[in-house]
């Protein structure tokens, strides 16, 4: 058994070395590549987190600037029904005080037709009675006439 610790202390010690190297390996590799790589790697990981919160804030603002074009153009729309909606009540308006003035215009000249055929009726009626009157004494006076002086 002693030989064998013998052999294992000569391997261990033969293998002092390559522990040694492999620790340098190691700490080299840590500082020649693994953290130029790791703080690109942040670095890169960074700019794209940053361009990602950048183009979140610029669709956040574009959303913001569309919500207060579209307000904007609601109000307008809504400014131009309320002036549409006054200039029809104008035009309705301006269009019955027009069929007043026509109605109160018509109504005058029926008015004043009818009183002219009410007087027109009554000179009618009057020049009739006139005639009735003359009709019935030349009535009168032919029946009244002797038989043999009628032709």
């Amino acid at each position: 058994m002693d030989e064998t610790l013998r052999q294992l202390g000569g391997l261990l010690l033969g293998a002092v070395p390559t522990v040694i190297l492999l620790a340098l390996l190691y700490v080299l590799y840590k500082t020649i590549v693994h953290k130029p790589l790791r703080r690109v790697l942040d670095e890169r990981r960074s700019k794209t987190e940053g361009a990602v919160e950048k183009s979140r804030a610029d669709i956040a603002a574009a959303e913001a600037r569309t919500s207060e074009y579209e307000q904007r153009l609601r109000e307008a729309r809504a400014t131009l029904f309320r002036a549409q909606e006054a200039r029809r009540k104008e035009a309705l308006d301006a269009r019955t005080v027009a069929m007043n003035e026509a109605r109160t215009k018509a109504q005058a000249q029926v008015q004043a037709a009818k009183a002219d055929i009410e007087k027109d009726r009554e000179a009618a009626q009057t020049g009739l009675q006139g005639q009735v009157q003359a009709l019935a004494i030349e009535i009168m006076r032919r029946v009244l006439e002797p038989a043999g002086a009628r032709r």
